[in-house]
């Protein structure tokens, strides 16, 4: 098994002047040559023609040369051309079916970032200089590096609150497997608690979006209050901005602190399956079920377990876990979501998020003994789908060809 880990290393830094205007004109240039390749293979497609990274790379240097888009030479083209790959990234999920077709980017909605690779910074003695830049970054190093490590990377980012980030992406030599250890453990995924273990420990929900509810909701009103496109208008925008990120940033802390911990104590994870694009339809559900982050926390102990060579076993999400007695199997044939602790035939008196965790493990630990794939396909590569999987067409998702005449593309 590979030791050495690719892990990006994310940190605050707060620019000058010049190097705010400079990195907003980066964003700009991405976003306006994403829109531009995108609409252009868009196009391409409804007239039967295949265009890959090499043709839009190709018109990129074409397009440089108008003097409608000439301002495009006036920033590095190392972000440019990775914007690019990331595109055929994109197609390339698209095709393979594991992701939507592409996306126009929003100059107000999308995420304002820029990825340099090794030709587009210098990184020497702890300082890190951007192409088209005078002076280094002025980095709060929040934590080191690994020792000897050099990025291979370099991403910068503008959060809604107006907060700079760098993130390098760095091989590092010290993530190794953990020691072998024979524990399993079945978790089941709630909103009264957040988590229930096989082992009957429960883990409260810190529900963070409630406790700021108050603060957002005046912030909110302030916001509904000001004039559209004025200056005051922009100030309230991103002190709701501020609170949002207050919000995400804890429960982000939260479930690394508490994902760490399951990783590190058990050789063998269990989990649903859980549609949560689906489960946060429900009107009187969403807002609780998107605060508790069910796919952030499966995203992380997914890729720790990875790093530290454990085993994450997703069930299939129609298993009856809930209605399924842990001690004799018996089954019952409903179970309301008011039930939380009920009696079996056999005289068992289950809590029912214990009983379901414990039902979680037992089928996992069935799943790997059988050889059956342990997950089904996500983003992450590796496992194959346990349950059968709707298929679509090989065209869903793609503009009609009158519809592609209409896109507007924005810088």
């Amino acid at each position: 098994m590979t030791t050495h880990v690719k892990r990006a290393f994310k940190y605050r830094f707060r620019p000058t002047d010049a190097q705010a205007a400079e990195l907003s004109r980066t964003f700009g240039c991405v976003r306006k040559v994403y829109n531009l390749a995108l609409a252009a293979r868009t196009e391409a497609w409804t007239r039967q023609e295949r265009v890959n990274y090499n043709a839009t790379s190709a018109m990129l240097t074409a397009w440089k040369k108008t003097d409608e888009l000439a301002y495009l030479n006036d920033v590095s083209s190392v972000p440019l051309q990775q914007c690019l790959r990331h595109l055929q990234t994109a197609f390339t999920g698209f095709f393979a079916r594991r992701a939507k077709y592409p996306r126009f980017k929003s100059r107000k909605k999308s995420r304002k970032s820029a990825e340099y690779t090794t030709s587009g910074f210098r990184f020497r003695d702890g300082q890190l200089t951007l192409a088209k830049m005078e002076g280094p970054l002025d980095i709060v190093w929040s934590r080191p590096l690994p020792e000897g490590s050099t990025p291979s990377t370099v991403t910068v980012s503008q959060d809604a609150a107006g907060r700079w980030f760098v993130s390098l992406l760095v091989e590092d030599p010290g993530m190794k497997p953990l020691p072998r250890t024979d524990t399993a453990v079945g978790i089941d995924l709630g909103l009264s608690s957040l988590l229930t273990l096989s082992t009957g420990e429960k883990v409260i929900n810190p529900r963070h979006e409630r406790k700021d509810r108050a603060r957002l909701t005046r912030a909110q009103r302030e916001l509904s209050r000001k004039a559209p496109g004025s200056a005051n208008r922009a100030k309230a925008r991103r002190k709701v901005a501020r609170v949002h990120a207050r919000i995400a940033d804890r429960r982000r802390d939260h479930l690394h602190k508490l994902t760490t911990r399951l990783v590190r104590e058990n050789q063998t994870l269990v989990i649903e399956d859980l549609t949560v694009r689906n489960m946060v339809k429900n009107r009187s559900l969403a807002r609780a079920i998107s605060d508790v982050s069910w796919s952030g926390f499966r995203s992380m102990l997914e890729y720790k377990a990875q790093w530290y060579g454990r085993t994450v076993v997703a069930v299939d999400r129609w298993f009856p876990s809930s209605r399924l007695c842990s001690d004799c199997g018996a089954l019952r044939a409903t179970m309301p979501l008011d039930v939380r602790t009920w009696t079996c035939t056999c005289g068992a008196v289950h809590d029912r998020d214990v009983n379901a965790a414990k039902n979680l493990l037992a089928a996992g630990l069935a799943v790997t003994a059988c050889g059956d794939g342990v997950r089904p396909q996500r983003s992450t590569p590796g496992g194959q789908s346990s349950v059968k999987q709707e298929t679509r067409r090989a065209t869903a998702g793609i503009p009609r060809p009158q519809a592609a005449e209409q896109v507007k593309i924005g810088r």
